[in-house]
């Protein structure tokens, strides 16, 4: 494949890439303007879409939330890094982790039908246990707040790999950008920009594909070029992809969809009948899009891209950069920054409207109990702007895109069983639920510093398993799920918003 070269396209200036960036939140902005005027007149429109979402708008919502930066561009540098071993340890389990929350949400409609937040469901299961509901408090905000990070370094990563903008400069437009638009419409502009966004990350992701293939020098060149270099490269049984990240990823993975507020979320704004084919078909829609942008990941193998070189040391520029060095033409480069784009933009707009609901439920509330409508409305918006100015600081460190998503995912694996246990076991105790969470981390995270990833996560899952179960066999607590279904809504305030006006 010696005749191809990676040649940067002279158009693909910063400039550009900014406009990109700009153009496509002032249509999503219009976009969400015109839901704002049309759906959301109160603060239960806001954060929970008034739990009127339906089976079209609940399948795009699921897959543009789970198609955020990791979908779009962990793909192809795990396939890049570990051949097609990574790219099926990536795929298989995204998929699988969203179909696997249905009993979960299921079963929480039924228990709790009236519900918005983890740490809402979490004081209630456990009789207001303060502590229990701060741990998920933090759990959730934190869990939100890496979405936040994780999609605007994938930001950053595009923009800055195709349009050479500076890295800061993208994270900040692209924070600034999402956060204007989130502050006027909450959950209901997250859903309608989702659905567009879904939209961009299936045809437009397989015409990328195929014209990168062939500009690459065709599947038979490409295929032979990464067989001629051996190491189980077209093999997806390779161990060292599995221990390296598949393993962490995959208990992660579950983690943020079982305990993610942005699927509660949606769980809960779904129109009851919809809920279980919604999860079904979202997970089963999302394979596409990860396996069309992760195979970028096998052109670099062919090529032989250098990650320090060209790359700049992080692996997740690859498709970056390939999409920009092989010579497509410029609309199809621009194209492909616009996919990434909305799939990093819609994730961080749920992100932040899971923060809000968070913010709004479990701390305004029980803290000003009879707080008006006009002020919970506003309240809901602050968290909005501390998530993004955090997501900032830790995004301008420089940090590499796949350590965020492993660390973090080790760390939010430790809620993983305690939450499952709270749901359907009912001697699952609220001192067994932060013992098990608390100590997984605080013991875990040394032993995955010790000993890498896999023994690490294995770690952390086993303690926040054995704690709480130990602790409720040993305890003679049981507890009635009858009395979850007699929580009210949270959001109903004491001064009607029309009124306040």
């Amino acid at each position: 494949m010696s005749e191809v070269r990676l040649l940067a396209d002279p158009a693909l200036v910063p400039a550009a890439g900014i406009v990109c960036e700009v153009l496509l939140g002032v249509l999503l902005l219009a976009l969400v303007y015109y839901v704002k005027i049309k759906l959301v007149r109160n603060t239960k429109d806001f954060v929970i879409a008034n739990r009127k979402i339906g089976f079209g708008f609940g399948v795009a919502g699921l897959i543009s939330i789970w198609t955020w930066a990791m979908a779009v561009m962990m793909s192809a540098a795990q396939t890049y890094s570990f051949g097609l071993s990574g790219l099926f340890w990536f795929t298989v389990p995204n998929g699988l982790a969203v179909i696997a929350v249905i009993p979960f949400v299921r079963k929480i409609r039924t228990l709790m039908p009236e519900g918005y937040t983890i740490p809402e469901f979490v004081r209630a299961r456990f009789d207001g246990n303060a502590i229990a509901g701060g741990v998920v408090v933090l759990g959730a905000l934190f869990g939100s707040l890496i979405e936040v990070i994780i999609n605007i370094k994938g930001t950053s990563l595009v923009v800055s790999n195709v349009f050479g903008v500076d890295p800061r400069v993208a994270a900040i437009i692209g924070l600034a950008v999402v956060l204007i638009y989130s502050i006027l419409g909450g959950l209901w502009a997250s859903i309608t920009t989702s659905a567009l966004a879904t939209l961009l990350h299936t045809v437009p992701s397989a015409i990328i594909l195929v014209a990168a293939f062939h500009y690459a020098g065709g599947v038979d060149a490409i295929w032979n070029s990464v067989a001629a270099q051996g190491g189980g490269l077209l093999s997806v049984t390779r161990a060292d992809a599995a221990v390296g990240f598949g393993i962490t990823l995959a208990l992660g993975l579950l983690t943020a969809t079982i305990a993610g507020q942005e699927f509660w979320q949606v769980a809960w704004a779904l129109k009851k009948k919809d809920v279980s084919r919604t999860f079904l078909w979202a997970g089963a829609w999302f394979y596409p899009i990860p396996i069309c942008l992760g195979l970028l990941g096998l052109i670099g193998l062919a090529l032989h891209v250098d990650v320090a070189t060209q790359l700049g040391g992080d692996a997740a520029a690859v498709g970056p950069y390939l999409v920009s060095h092989l010579g497509l033409p410029t609309w199809l480069v621009i194209l492909y920054v616009i996919v990434i784009l909305s799939a990093c933009y819609s994730v961080i707009d749920s992100a932040f409207t899971a923060t809000s609901s968070v913010f709004v439920v479990d701390i305004i509330k029980p803290l000003a109990p009879d707080i008006g409508e006009k002020s919970l409305f506003i309240w809901a918006k602050v968290p909005m702007f501390i998530a993004a100015a955090i997501a900032a600081g830790i995004v301008l460190t420089g940090v590499d895109f796949v350590t965020i998503v492993l660390t973090s995912y080790a760390i939010r694996t430790a809620i993983l069983v305690p939450l499952i246990l709270s749901l359907f076991w009912p001697r699952t105790t609220g001192w067994g639920f932060v013992g098990g969470t608390v100590l997984a981390i605080a013991i875990g995270m040394p032993i995955r510093a010790a000993t890498g990833d896999l023994w690490g996560s294995l770690a952390i899952l086993a303690i926040s398993a054995v704690v709480p179960l130990i602790i409720g066999v040993l305890g003679k607590h049981r507890f009635d799920f009858d009395r979850l279904k007699q929580v009210k809504d949270a959001t109903i305030a004491t001064v009607d918003p029309i009124s306040a006006e």
